[in-house]
């Protein structure tokens, strides 16, 4: 089990990687996470909603991602409330204390997920969250020790050394745990170094004295991976490379989700992703992009109170395109009501850039579909995570074509496009149509197409894992039983 100092240490992306090495020695490699807090969602392939750190871990390892991976996905919301997706399905809404209140539903449900992999697998490599070491959570862990304990798993502490404070942090959780936990700690790993791993070495052995537990392993800072992140700290920790080309910016929103979308505009020649937090950021773009949202009347009104509704005005009357995924859709058009309260209640008017209205229901819709762009556009594999019906509310044209029944919409002239699939950019053909259509190119095949961005991923794990074979200790991964 890989546990961290802290959220953001790196632990998804090394349980991938930890997943593709063992995968490739031929072992059955299942992941697992037992609770997940992100706005990233994916659908497994049974159907189901579940976080998008494990539906890539399952690729890594070469399995098809299902909701036992991820028991419990916490997707947070205003007021400190987060919906509670219990094995993909809505259980409801919840504050800390009756989240807390839950545990005893939501703990068989983890117990049974991860029985239920251990039969199948020869390794699970699990994933905590955050870190262990807090003494306000420890008595109502879901997702550390109290996973350790029920797998009888070894654990690894990993540490963010690009970070500053690595030793301090390593030894100061190893202080707070309780001496049973203490002791299931078999090594630490030192995450993203940078440099000639030697210079260490003294601090190394003074880690190692105070703590009587190895350092297993230093990895490498890897840049440009091109795996999406977990969660949205990420976009704040990221620069923005201006490196000229086609300008794309992503709105970002304040309950910004499953902005994974976009990750294959990161590594795509010729363009320049920004995630605009000011209406400012909007200048120079080709096309702008409303995300999805968890709360999508409240980032409705925000977008309105910070200037985005009069900068997306002016954008659309220069000529420049829009398009909207899922929530950021149902924002284009005339009005979105939430009679029901699915999210903060009420009615809002749309930004009147698509002739559509959304009305919010109960029932969230999760699946996986194969789409096809209109009126002659390259298919491509999708998902859709949304509550609500949106419908035309005057003339309007789909979009798409999905599962055989038309889906989204396009504005008259054709410079609004809005969605609510997500997984438009993963296939080279669809993600090429988008960015034809950005530049003013005809939208037709021809030419090499782009690479599918799972076949940049599966190099981006392959890469990972060359990595990790390179700096774990190998006796030590025989002593775990996992060489």
């Amino acid at each position: 089990m890989l546990q961290g100092t802290g959220s953001h240490a790196g632990k998804t992306v090394l349980v991938a990687g930890l997943c593709r090495l063992l995968a490739r020695r031929g072992l059955r490699v299942r992941p697992f996470k037992s609770q997940n807090m992100s706005l990233n969602a994916a659908v497994a392939v049974a159907g189901g909603e579940m976080g998008w750190a494990q539906v890539m871990q399952a690729e890594a390892a070469g399995v098809p991602a299902r909701v036992e991976m991820n028991p419990i996905l916490l997707k947070p919301r205003a007021e400190a409330r987060s919906q509670v997706v219990l094995l993909g399905r809505v259980l409801g809404e919840a504050d800390a204390v009756g989240y807390y209140r839950l545990t005893p539903r939501l703990w068989p449900a983890v117990r049974r997920s991860y029985e239920t992999l251990a039969r199948e697998a020869d390794v699970v490599v699990i994933e905590g969250a955050g870190s262990p070491a807090e003494p306000n959570l420890m008595r109502r862990d879901l997702a550390n020790m109290r996973v350790a304990r029920l797998a009888r798993a070894p654990v690894l502490l990993v540490g963010d050394i690009d970070r500053g404070g690595v030793f301090a942090s390593l030894l100061g959780t190893m202080m707070l745990l309780p001496p049973p936990d203490r002791r299931r700690v078999r090594g630490f790993l030192i995450n993203k170094f940078r440099g000639d791993a030697s210079l260490l070495a003294p601090a190394v052995r003074d880690l190692v004295r105070r703590t009587r537990v190895p350092v297993v392993g230093v990895v490498p800072f890897l840049p440009r991976l091109g795996l999406p992140e977990e969660d949205s700290v990420a976009l704040d920790a990221a620069a923005p490379v201006a490196r000229g080309g086609l300008r794309v910016a992503v709105v970002r929103l304040p309950h910004i989700a499953n902005f994974t979308d976009f990750a294959p505009l990161e590594a795509e020649p010729g363009v320049e992703l920004v995630y605009a937090e000011e209406p400012a950021a909007l200048a120079g773009a080709a096309l702008v992009v409303l995300p999805g949202s968890k709360d999508t009347i409240a980032d409705l009104r925000a977008l309105k109170a910070r200037g985005f509704a009069a900068a997306l005005a002016e954008h659309r009357a220069r000529g420049g395109l829009v398009l909207g995924v899922c929530g950021g859709y149902q924002m284009l058009g005339r009005a979105v009501a939430d009679p029901n309260r699915v999210e903060s209640g009420g009615e809002e008017a749309g930004l009147g850039l698509l002739p559509v209205a959304t009305t919010l229901g109960r029932e969230k819709i999760t699946r996986r579909v194969r789409a096809r762009w209109r009126p002659d556009g390259p298919g491509f594999e999708g998902y859709e995570i949304h509550v609500g019906v949106t419908v035309a509310d005057g003339p309007a044209r789909p979009l798409l074509d999905v599962e055989g029944q038309p889906e989204g919409g396009a504005s008259a002239d054709g410079h609004v496009w809005g969605t609510h699939l997500h997984g438009l950019f993963e296939s080279g053909p669809a993600r090429r149509h988008v960015l034809d259509w950005a530049r003013g190119a005809p939208a037709v095949a021809g030419g090499p197409a782009p690479p599918d961005h799972r076949a940049l991923r599966e190099a981006a794990y392959d890469r990972l894992a060359d990595a990790l074979a390179a700096a774990l200790d190998e006796r030590l991964l025989s002593d775990l039983g996992v060489s």
